[in-house]
């Protein structure tokens, strides 16, 4: 087991050193050279050559591709990810507040996304067939089909609006949590329920359940012994809703105002602040190598299985 879950994370590094290349490579993408966008981002009025290659001294633009790739991977583990081109300040001072805001909002919604998965996961597989199933996966499937902007414009008119009950921006109070969870919940709640429906149907059908019955074993221990399986398979998925979460958030903070990381990576973008894009990129990157490598060592301990060709 343990010889496992070393070798998994150990080859999660050079997954992480690839992207890390990719992200660094994102300035050299555009056509300009990179102390062109520096400029441009900053707002100079006229660039000339003489202050691009002054540009380039300045920043160490002109030193070799690899000798920069290295140096900025080696600050980045020091979580100094370099200065803004648009503001000056350190790239950590902005993403740290923006991620710690998105994680809190993360947080509250998987915790309400896994409690409602469950409940009607469980709910749907023992009610299959009936029209409670088919009443909540109708439900689920229309509102896991409608854009989060329209569902967020309707339940800002009805309880903003209408019933002056919920803030419709900023995060000054637990109120400002409910909308946006609301929106993230309803959009992925409806996928992961249908996870835990089918698990549990498969489990239904084995053959312990009906050995359990036939002994006389009541129904409810019966029901937990097959959620606690049927979780089995559930568990990689939650575990990879957090990082697909963290870079969905998007749409969400930029209607309500969040002031996360959607929002953050949105003014980036539009201001071509590339160290900032960089770190966005990378820091999402990570996150999803990271819980993938956490959601197959939690495999690897429910099910011993899952080990076996490692």
């Amino acid at each position: 087991m343990l010889r496992y879950v070393s070798r998994r994370w150990i080859l999660s590094i050079p997954l992480l050193v690839i992207i890390s290349f990719l992200t660094f490579v994102l300035i050299h993408l555009s056509p300009m050279k990179p102390a062109q966008v520096v400029l441009q981002a900053q707002g100079v009025p006229v660039i000339t050559e003489e202050l691009i290659i002054e540009t380039e001294q300045r920043l160490g633009l002109d030193r070799p591709f690899l000798l920069r790739f290295g140096d900025w991977l080696l600050s980045c583990l020091k979580l100094d990810f370099g200065d803004s081109y648009v503001t000056g300040q350190t790239v950590w001072s902005m993403l740290s507040p923006a991620l710690w805001n998105t994680l809190k909002l993360t947080l509250v919604s998987m915790v309400a996304i896994v409690t409602l998965s469950i409940v009607l996961g469980v709910i749907c597989a023992l009610k299959a067939g009936s029209w409670v199933d088919h009443s909540v996966r109708s439900v689920s499937f229309f509102l896991t089909a409608m854009p989060a902007y329209a569902l967020a414009a309707l339940l800002i008119w009805l309880f903003s609006i209408r019933l002056d009950l919920l803030p419709t921006s900023g995060m000054d109070s637990i109120q400002s949590y409910v909308l946006p969870v609301i929106i993230i919940t309803t959009t992925y709640a409806g996928l992961y329920f249908r996870v835990i429906r089918t698990s549990m149907l498969n489990n239904l059908n084995q053959n312990y359940v009906l050995y359990g019955r036939a002994c006389g074993l009541p129904e409810s221990k019966i029901i937990l012994s097959v959620l606690r399986n049927s979780l089995q398979v559930a568990v990689s998925v939650f575990c990879m809703a957090v990082p697909i979460i963290l870079g969905s958030t998007v749409v969400v903070e930029n209607i309500f105002a969040w002031p996360g990381l959607g929002s953050l990576s949105v003014r980036a973008i539009l201001g071509r602040d590339f160290p900032v894009i960089q770190a966005f990129v990378l820091v999402l990157a990570a996150a999803f190598v990271i819980f993938n490598t956490f959601s197959d060592t939690i495999n690897a301990v429910l099910n011993p299985k899952s080990r076996e060709g490692m």
